[in-house]
């Protein structure tokens, strides 16, 4: 599947990630001590550009910075400018990915007078816990102009990154507290909200960060201009793009966890057959809720019970019949539990051998254009396990990340040890490419099963799982009831 040259990164991609660990590096140490190794890396960045129309404003920006002038202007424009490197290594992975899958992809399309240009994952809603009761008018928190609040996100990250991570303390890093409370009382903002959160508790978490020996230099520089760049006014609250709609059947793949101690999102990937004979077409849908990092493991679906038609598509194996719900450039359903019911028994294994092949994937947004979030669904057989766990597919090795598993789901590495095929997602990390398992087939006291990690969306089939799940779903319906008191006070 990846043979051939699909790992490499293609022509100038080590130039340009070179780039960025330099303007990474400035990033550790702060931009207002930049030593000439540093300030020369800035430099470099902008000077990449100089033959683009960015290469004047980027070249400005690099020498204000080196100077000593930070502005929000100057590091907005470096943000685009890394991001825009950051892109093309994205791009030139991702076409060969695709090449080696033989998988057309859609092209993202030009944004139309007016409307925002994010898309995709940065315009999905996150999807309010059933767990976190409405709040009554009388008790909602004044409400910041979204201005305002923009610009606190702006002037915090620019501290950070006049600071640099080194620099970075507790009284720093509780700064944010207040922003992200503001952004959490704006539905539009929440997204940034859980961003600025997540970003925020790595860094308290890493406190003192200046004695610290290891660092995720690249993932922090990756979150802070994330956040900066959708921080700028307009990106997340202006006219989002038209979404259309779709009607067909959803034969799901498998579902990917991403757990936060604050949050967790369920992201499932699956095949769209449209009810109009269309070409198949590769499609996510991600629900996301509030929690307390006391709710692990199980006791996480007990926070989506609102979604009761993709639970039990999970749970029991089953395809999903949707009617006119809305499916964004990025391939991003928004979903709607009105808009659907579960159909016929739909095995992920056997879904993927019969429409993976054929599928067209989505375009990518430009702020998701980014090598780790690259996650792209395919389904390996006839592999060899390898001492080290990877799989050997005829004289290709692809390392399983095994790290991924969620704890949530009956899926483990001794499981994915002993399987013969396995639906998963192909991913880039520290330069080389991985497989995330979502569903196996695998041979248990002699008998061929397939475990998913979606199995125990209606709560475990385990004894003693489920016994760990119901202990914790009483934590989560006290905490409901009690969150239920004090927002009635």
């Amino acid at each position: 599947m990846l043979g051939g040259d699909s790992g490499k990164a293609g022509e100038g991609a080590e130039e340009a990630l070179a780039l960025l660990d330099g303007f990474d590096d400035a990033l550790v140490h702060g931009l207002a001590r930049l030593a000439d190794e540093r300030a020369d890396a800035v430099a470099a960045l902008a000077a990449a550009f100089a033959a683009t129309p960015l290469g004047d404003r980027l070249a400005e920006a690099a020498d204000a910075v080196v100077s000593g002038s930070i502005t929000q202007e100057h590091l907005t424009a470096l943000a685009g400018g890394r991001v825009a490197l950051s892109g093309a290594v994205h791009d030139a992975l991702l076409e060969s990915l695709d090449t080696a899958l033989g998988r057309e992809r859609a092209e993202w399309p030009p944004a139309p007078d007016g409307l925002g240009t994010t898309g995709g994952a940065a315009a999905q809603p996150v999807v309010q816990s059933a767990a976190q009761p409405a709040v009554e008018p009388a008790a909602q928190p004044a409400v910041q102009p979204v201005g305002n609040v923009l610009g606190g996100v702006r002037s915090w990250l620019r501290e950070l990154a006049i600071t640099g991570w080194r620099g970075v303390d507790h009284d720093l890093v509780s700064a944010a507290d207040q922003i992200v409370e503001a952004l959490l009382a704006a539905p539009d903002l929440r997204r940034l909200a859980v961003l600025l959160d997540g970003f925020a508790a790595e860094l308290r978490a890493s406190c003192p960060i200046g004695s610290a020996e290891h660092l995720p230099v690249r993932r922090w520089a990756d979150l802070w201009t994330r956040a900066l760049l959708l921080s700028q006014d307009g990106v997340l609250t202006g006219e989002p793009r038209p979404a259309a709609t779709v009607s067909g059947r959803l034969l799901v793949l498998g579902v990917d966890v991403h757990e936060h101690a604050t949050a967790v999102q369920f992201q499932v990937h699956a095949v769209l057959e449209p009810a109009d004979g269309g070409r198949p077409r590769l499609v996510r849908t991600s629900v996301a809720v509030a929690k307390v990092d006391t709710i692990v493991g199980p006791a996480l679906w007990k926070l989506t019970q609102r979604h009761k038609i993709l639970l039990a598509a999970l749970a029991d194996r089953r395809c999903v019949e949707i009617t006119d719900m809305p499916l964004l450039d990025s391939g991003d359903l928004v979903w709607d539990d009105d808009h659907a019911f579960v159909s016929k028994p739909a095995d992920p294994l056997a879904a993927a051998r019969l429409c993976l092949s054929g599928a067209l994937a989505p375009a990518v947004p430009p702020l998701d254009r980014v090598a780790v979030r690259i996650a792209e669904p395919v389904l390996v057989e006839g592999y060899k396990i390898t001492k080290d766990g990877s799989f050997d597919l005829g004289g290709t090795v692809l390392a399983v990340d095994a790290q991924r598993l969620p704890e949530c789901g009956p899926l483990t590495p001794k499981l994915v040890a002993a399987s013969s095929a396995c639906v998963g997602l192909v991913r880039w990390d520290a330069g080389r490419w991985t497989l995330q398992p979502l569903a196996v087939q695998a041979k248990v006291k002699r008998e061929a099963v397939v475990v998913a990690t979606g199995d125990w969306a209606l709560g475990p089939t385990d004894p003693k799982a489920a016994k760990a799940e119901a202990r914790a779903a009483d934590a989560v319906t006290v905490l409901r009831e009690r969150a239920g008191r004090l927002l009635r006070r």
